[in-house]
Order: C-alpha cells, then structure tokens, then sequence
C-alpha cells in the first residue's frame, strides 16, 4: 500500500501499529490530506480492509468510497506515474503513540487518576495493544492485561469484545473492579463489572447518557443509537427525557447524525461509543477512559451504575448469505417479516439487515416472551435460506 502510494507521488506518514481513532486523530494533528487504516474491525485477520479518512478526521462517506474503489477498478489513474524526485516519500512518525496517548489522556479532567483501582485489560492482540496499559498505568491503577501478543494472525482469536470469556474469568481471579475489552482495531471498548458479567454498549451508553444529562452536559437532551439498540434503552431514555434518534448499523452513520443534530453522544450496543466533546471517532481507550471516570465520581460499582435500563429479551440470529440482493426485493420474506410483526401485536421488534462487514444476514427479534421470539427468528431463518441461496 505504501509503495503503491509513493509511486503516485503521494507522501506517506508511517504510524502503526495504532488504534483506528488514532489514524483519525493524527490525520489533523499532523495536518495529513488523508488517513488509511487496514483493519478488520472485531474480525478475523482475513477480513481486512482499508478505511479511508479525510483530513478533518472523519471516515468518507459511502460514495466517495465508491468512487474510490471505482477508480483502482477501472485503472483509470494508471497513467499517473511521476519520476524522479516526484515520486512520493515514506517517513516514520517515531512519536505518534506518544501524541495519541497524551490526546487520549486530555478526555479527563487533569487532576484525576486511578489510584487504587483494580483493572483488567484485553487488548484483542491488536492495535491498542501497546497504548491501552499504558495509559491505564499513566494512571495509576493496578492492571492485569491479556490479548497483548498479537503476531498479525492471532487478532480476535478467543479474546477481545467479541470473546470475553478469558476477560471474565479473570476479573473474577483478581477481583477487579472493572474489566475492559477492545476489539482488533480499538474503535471500541466491552466492559465487565466486578461480578464477572458483561455490561453491553446499550447499558453503557445509558449510563453515559444519563450522568451526562444529570451534570447539565448533554446536548439537546438527546442520544443517537442504531436500529440495533435494545427497546429497553429506548425506554430508559424516554423516562429520563432523553430523545433517541435511530440510524443505521455501523459508527459512520452514527457520527454523520450526530454532526447533522450538533449532540455529543453516540453509541451501539457493538460497544462502539461516539464523545463529540472529545473525538470524532469511536475511540475503545476514551470509552474506557470515561467509564473509570463515572466509577470514580459515582463512587459506585459498575454493576450498580449500569442497571439503570432493563434490556427487553432479545434474539440475534445470523445466516450466511452468497450474495445480498435487495430485501424488499423478496415478496416471500417481507410477508413473513409482517405476519410475525403481527404475531407480536406491538409489544416487539423484527429487523432484518445485512451485515456490512461479513457475508451475513441478521435476524434480530425483540419481545417479552424469549421462547415465542427464539421461534419467530428461527422461523426467519428458514425463509431467508429459502429465499437467498
């Protein structure tokens, strides 16, 4: 990628291993024309991608992507090979975690720091594997860390948010106060209250939503979920009077809604959290940054601060998929997906979605009763497979 670069005479600022919301950060603090990550997200090596920022720190829109990938498809700029001492540059940025980290740093007021706080870390063998128990030791709180090995191979295997079980394992052994789980490229943070059990990013994000609503912070009383967040959430914010606004799956559409609304927060319940006031990314270290503070403060345990919404029973199906023809394209499974939203008459949810990084749909249903909902999702299932093959 970087001779690829070079060769079309674009200079390139070498910065890795580093967390995704650090490309997105020091693509302005280094005054770059643009940022590219290569990540697979919370995926396995194999899935790896590009993700392109532009030079105010924020992702591409979808189309610009497009674009993008349109033009290396078609060669179109094969022509453009400058010579001599126009080819590009590669430089090493030697201080570029020493930059992040102070960044990450700046999310707390200056005066705070851990002391004698328990923590435990799972660094998903990937990019914050280096910074994460930095920071944390920076401030001073005793930290046990696993996932801290990575080989470029071994990102995501067992370990990390989307496989807390070692993590909860170890809280447990340590008695931690609090466990905290990054996925492979960092952008988002899991967390593990002292009891051993995981606390979603639909709790998280309400405890975060309503301390800041509580200190006067949140702006316009308002908090941007996905269609994915959990009904409850939805209810714990109606009852506080907090707005929820719904986008789409993914932390892009999140960010766009909350610059076109002006709030500052964000979430989803993939542990992938938004702090305008302190990012433009989802940021795993802010994220765990931010929780520690909320501990601190409230001086309450994680399990207790996080029990302020009741997650409606919910059932998240996944089919592999061949290809991904338009959903409202298939008669058969829009009519199944309505004759079940009547069989819940109101008192659930159904949404059926692609993934945007796997070959997969989702099957997600929502209701009071889990085994008439297992059934329904299964019952999906069927007609997606049925449909798509």
């Amino acid at each position: 990628l970087t001779a690829g670069l070079c060769s079309m005479g674009v200079d390139v600022l070498l910065v890795g291993p580093l967390p995704t919301p650090a490309i997105a950060f020091l693509v302005t603090s280094l005054r770059a024309d643009a940022g590219i990550m290569i990540s697979a997200s919370h995926n396995p090596y194999q899935d790896n991608g590009i993700k392109f920022f532009s030079n105010d720190g924020m992702k591409l829109p979808d189309e610009i992507e497009q674009r993008i990938e349109a033009l290396i498809l078609s060669h179109e700029i094969e022509h453009i090979r400058p010579t001599a001492e126009a080819i590009g540059k590669a430089f090493r940025i030697d201080d570029a975690d020493g930059r992040y980290i102070e960044f990450v740093k700046r999310s707390l007021p200056r005066d705070m720091d851990f002391q004698n706080m328990r923590i435990v870390l799972d660094c998903a063998n990937g990019a914050g594997y280096h910074v994460f128990p930095k920071v944390i030791r920076e401030l001073g709180a005793k930290v046990w860390v696993t996932g801290n090995e990575p080989d470029g191979l071994n990102i995501n295997d067992g370990c990390g948010g989307v496989h807390p079980e070692r993590l909860q394992q170890m809280v447990c052994d340590r008695k931690a106060d609090i466990g905290i789980a990054l996925d492979g490229d960092a952008d988002r943070a899991m967390f593990v209250c002292e009891q051993g059990q995981v606390v979603n990013g639909d709790h998280a994000l309400a405890a975060f939503a309503l301390d800041l609503k509580r200190l006067g912070r949140l702006k316009k009383d308002t908090v941007v979920g996905t269609v994915m967040s959990n009904f409850g959430f939805d209810v714990c914010m109606r009852e506080a009077g907090i707005s929820l606004i719904r986008t789409a799956v993914g932390d892009r559409y999140i960010l766009e809604r909350m610059v076109a609304d002006q709030v500052n927060l964000g979430g989803e319940q993939s542990g992938n959290m938004i702090f305008m006031d302190y990012h433009t990314s989802g940021d795993g270290l802010i994220s765990g940054l931010q929780m520690l503070k909320l501990m601190k403060r409230a001086q309450k345990p994680l399990s207790e601060i996080t029990q302020c919404m009741h997650s409606t029973p919910q059932v998240l199906l996944g089919v592999n998929v061949p290809h991904k023809p338009d959903l409202e394209s298939l008669p058969v499974l829009q009519q199944a997906i309505q004759d079940k939203e009547r069989q819940l008459n109101g008192a659930g949810r159904i949404l059926v979605r692609y993934s945007g990084t796997e070959p997969l749909l989702r099957v997600m249903v929502e209701g009071q009763d889990h085994r008439v909902i297992q059934e329904i999702a299964e019952d999906l299932v069927g007609v997606v497979k049925s449909c798509i093959h």
